[in-house]
C-alpha cells in the first residue's frame, strides 16, 4: 500500500527552493542595476495542490486550537483544584478555631500564643515584602530627624532592633544547634564503635536455661514454663486483625500456661464483630483467648492497656508479651525471651526486633527499613548491652508484670507511653535485654 503524498512538506520544500532562487536573482540584480518583475504563474494541478495543502494546513490549525484547548481546560482543573483546597484549608482552620473555643481557658492560652506570634510573623513578613519592593533592601534608609512619621523611618528601626536585639539571639540559637548537632555526631560515632566491638567479639546476651522445641509438655516442670500474658492493642485493624492473632494463638506454648487478651479499642461496629467472632473461632479451638472491649476510650493505647492491667486474673501472670496489630511473632517467640528471665530477678524487659516483610514494595519502605535498621542494630544493640537500659519500642517485647507495677503502670500523660515506662523503669533500678537475633514480622506503616 503506498504511502500518501505529503503536500504540506512539498510546499514548504518548493517554498525554500522558490525563495534560495529568489535571492539568486536579487543578488545578480543588485550587482548589474537591473530590477526584474516576478510573475508568478501556476497551472490547474499545481493550483489543486495548493488547495489540498491550504485545506491540510486549516486542519493543523484546527488540531492546534484543540490542543490549545486542552491545555486551557487542565489549567482551569488545576485552578479549581487549588481552590477547593484553599477553602477546604480554611473550613477546617475555622472548625478547629470554633471547637478549641469550646475548650477551657486554661487549655487555649498556649492556641492564643501561637496564634500572637502567627499574626505578628504575618504582619512582619507584609512590611518585608513592602521594602523589598521599594527597594530598600539595596539602599537602607537612615534615621534622620524630621522623618519620625515616615514608613522609611519605621524601617530603619526595624532595621535595628533586628540588628542589636535579633540577631544576636538569632546567633546564639545557631549555636546551641551547632553544639547539639556535635553532640549527636559523637553519640552517633561512639555508638558505631560499640557496634563493631559487639561484632567482632561476638558478644550476645546468653540465657541460663533453654528450652526444647517440640516437647512433650505432660512431662514438664511447671517452673520452667512461668505463667504468660499476650496482649494485642488495636484500633480498626480490618486488614491484619487475622495474621495477628493467628500468630499469637500458635506458640509453642503449654495452652494452660498462657492468656490472650484481645484489646480492642475499634469504634467501627464492623469490625468489632470481625474481631469478635476471630476470637470466638480460636476458643472454640481451645485457646485461652478473651476479648476485650472499652465502651470509654481514654489514654488510647496506653489506656488500653493499663485498662487490660487492672483485672483481677492478671495478679496469676508472671509475665506480659505485647503485640501491636500488625506482628506476627514465630512460634518459638516465648520460648526464645522467657529464659532470659531466669536467674535474673533485676531483668524487666526483653526487647526483639523487628522485620518487615513488605520492606521492599516501595522507596518508602526501603527508607524507613535504613532508619529502623539502624536504631535496632546500632542504638538498641549497643546500649542494652553496655548500660542494659534502651527504649521500649511498644511491641514485640516481654515485660515482668512486677516491673511494670513497680514502676507506676501506664500513664497516658504522654504519647509515647513506651519510653516513658521504660525510663520509670529504669530509674527504679530494673534493667533491660535487647535481643538481635530474635525477629518479629512486621508491615511497615506507608
Amino acid at each position: 500500500m503506498s504511502r500518501p503524498p505529503n503536500y504540506e512538506f512539498q510546499e514548504w520544500w518548493n517554498k525554500q527552493r522558490a525563495k534560495d532562487h529568489a535571492d539568486d536573482h536579487f543578488s545578480s540584480s543588485n550587482s548589474d542595476d537591473i530590477t526584474f518583475l516576478t510573475v508568478n504563474i501556476q497551472s490547474p494541478d499545481s493550483a489543486g495542490a495548493a488547495a489540498t495543502a491550504g485545506k491540510d494546513r486549516s486542519r493543523s490549525a484546527r488540531q492546534l486550537s484543540w490542543i490549545y484547548l486542552l491545555k486551557l481546560n487542565r489549567i482551569a482543573h488545576s485552578l479549581a483544584l487549588l481552590t477547593n483546597g484553599f477553602i477546604t484549608l480554611i473550613r477546617t482552620a475555622n472548625r478547629r478555631i470554633a471547637t478549641s473555643s469550646d475548650r477551657p481557658r486554661s487549655e487555649s492560652k498556649f492556641f492564643k500564643i501561637i496564634k500572637f506570634f502567627l499574626i505578628l510573623s504575618v504582619c512582619l513578613l507584609f512590611f518585608e515584602l513592602v521594602a523589598y519592593f521599594r527597594g530598600w533592601h539595596f539602599s537602607p534608609p537612615t534615621l534622620e530627624a524630621g522623618v519620625e512619621d515616615s514608613v522609611e523611618y519605621l524601617y530603619a528601626k526595624w532595621l535595628e532592633i533586628r540588628a542589636n536585639y535579633l540577631a544576636p539571639l538569632l546567633q546564639c540559637l545557631a549555636n546551641v544547634c551547632i553544639v547539639l548537632f556535635l553532640i549527636q555526631s559523637v553519640d552517633r560515632f561512639v555508638l558505631v564503635l560499640g557496634c563493631f566491638y559487639i561484632k567482632i567479639r561476638g558478644l550476645k546476651p546468653v540465657a541460663e536455661m533453654e528450652y526444647q522445641q517440640d516437647a512433650e509438655y505432660e512431662s514438664m516442670n511447671p517452673d520452667d514454663y512461668p505463667m504468660v500474658l499476650v496482649q494485642i492493642p488495636m484500633c480498626n485493624e480490618r486488614e491484619v486483625y487475622q495474621q495477628s492473632i493467628a500468630a499469637v494463638c500458635i506458640q509453642d506454648w503449654p495452652r494452660e500456661r498462657m492468656l490472650i487478651q484481645i484489646l480492642d479499642d475499634s469504634n467501627d461496629a464492623d469490625v468489632q464483630f470481625l474481631i469478635r467472632a476471630e476470637v470466638q473461632k480460636w476458643q472454640q479451638r481451645g485457646v485461652h483467648i478473651i476479648y476485650r472491649h472499652r465502651l470509654i476510650r481514654t489514654g488510647y493505647k496506653a489506656g488500653n492497656l493499663r485498662s487490660a492491667m487492672s483485672c483481677d486474673y492478671v495478679k496469676d501472670y508472671e509475665f506480659v508479651a505485647i503485640f501491636d496489630a500488625d506482628f506476627q511473632p514465630a512460634p518459638d517467640f516465648l520460648k526464645s525471651t522467657i529464659p532470659y528471665f531466669k536467674g535474673k530477678e533485676d531483668l524487666a524487659l526483653v526487647q526483639t526486633r523487628w522485620a518487615f516483610v513488605n520492606k521492599e514494595e516501595n522507596l518508602l519502605t526501603r527508607l524507613q527499613n535504613i532508619n529502623l535498621a539502624f536504631h535496632f542494630e546500632v542504638e538498641q544493640q549497643v546500649n542494652g548491652w553496655f548500660i542494659n537500659f534502651f527504649g521500649f519500642n511498644g511491641t514485640a517485647g516481654v515485660w515482668r508484670i512486677k516491673a511494670l507495677e513497680d514502676c507506676g503502670g501506664w500513664l497516658d500523660r504522654t504519647t509515647v507511653e513506651d519510653m516513658d515506662i521504660a525510663v520509670r523503669a529504669h530509674l527504679c533500678g530494673w534493667k533491660f535485654i535487647y535481643l538481635n537475633d530474635v525477629k518479629v514480622c512486621a508491615y511497615e506503616d506507608l
